[in-house]
């Protein structure tokens, strides 16, 4: 009778070992059909309105969440600059952001780029999202790149000596930053549509605690993605990012797409990255 019992318990391990196994290898969009895209800087929900259609009609509710004094028409946040933008910090945009997604009525699969893509690798480091897409991210403290590229992007937004001053770059600038494959004409275009001006204390703070990112931590499925043409963020300094990442049972991938820039999620074309996205969540 012990026998039959030790039997029947042995069995009733096995099995339900199984089906947790099972339940932990379900794809991702199974998990999820909510979906939480975050914005960079320099940039607002404005810039994801085409990606939230894409998904929509994948069958995902989709939210594009904006930081503190990001909301409203591009054109007109630069003719009506908040001035108190200019002493937002990283931290207080992810408790912003934090604080949207605890009102969801499901953790979100989260997808953001740039100063948004490291925003994602945040709140998953906070268990916020069930999985995260990381498009050009911007580092966390502790990872940065020496590439010349990185540095002359960077320090226009950042420097020092400009104190709390709110930033708005220059066509130019952005053209080198952002839209390096294109045209001075083609940049002005997308300049004039969709640049807002940006508080520098953000990527200062990110560098910082507010940026700190635990890479021994288990973490939600997450995906990197670089374009292989970035100025500001370069491809091998994306890659030095997803390589930080140390717990071998977490789920991580690294992709580049050649011939993409910083403005990857509107370069031509922008559809192949977001259809990769679908795919990958689905695996």
């Amino acid at each position: 009778m012990k026998l039959h019992r030790v039997v029947l318990v042995s069995c009733f391990l096995f099995f339900n070992s199984i089906i947790i196994s099972m339940g932990t290898t379900q794809p991702i969009s199974t998990q999820s059909k909510t979906i939480v895209f975050i914005h960079g800087l320099f940039q607002n929900p404005q810039g994801w309105a085409e990606w939230k259609k894409h998904f929509e009609a994948q069958g995902y509710t989709c939210y594009t969440p904006a930081y503190p004094y990001h909301e409203g028409k591009p054109e007109e946040l630069r003719k009506n600059v908040n001035q108190a933008l200019g002493k937002l910090t990283f931290g207080q945009v992810i408790d912003s952001l934090a604080a949207f997604i605890d009102k969801l009525p499901e953790k979100p699969i989260l997808i953001g780029h740039s100063m948004g893509g490291l925003a994602v690798q945040k709140l998953i480091n906070m268990g916020k999202g069930v999985a995260g897409v990381c498009i050009d991210t911007a580092p966390p403290k502790g990872i940065i790149s020496f590439k010349w590229s990185f540095l002359k992007s960077n320090f226009p937004t950042i420097n020092p000596f400009k104190g709390n001053s709110v930033c708005l770059p220059s066509i130019k600038w952005f053209q080198y930053a952002f839209c390096n494959t294109l045209t001075l004409e083609q940049t002005a275009k997308i300049y004039n549509e969709s640049v807002v001006p940006e508080s520098r204390n953000i990527p200062r703070s990110s560098t910082k605690n507010d940026g700190y990112i635990d890479f021994k931590k288990a973490h939600a499925p997450l995906l990197f993605i670089a374009g292989e043409k970035d100025n500001i963020i370069p491809s091998s300094l994306n890659r030095t990012n997803f390589e930080a990442y140390k717990d071998t049972n977490s789920k991580k991938e690294f992709k580049e797409f050649p011939g993409r820039t910083h403005y990857i999620c509107g370069q031509e074309n922008w559809q192949e990255v977001a259809d990769y996205i679908l795919g990958w969540m689905k695996k």
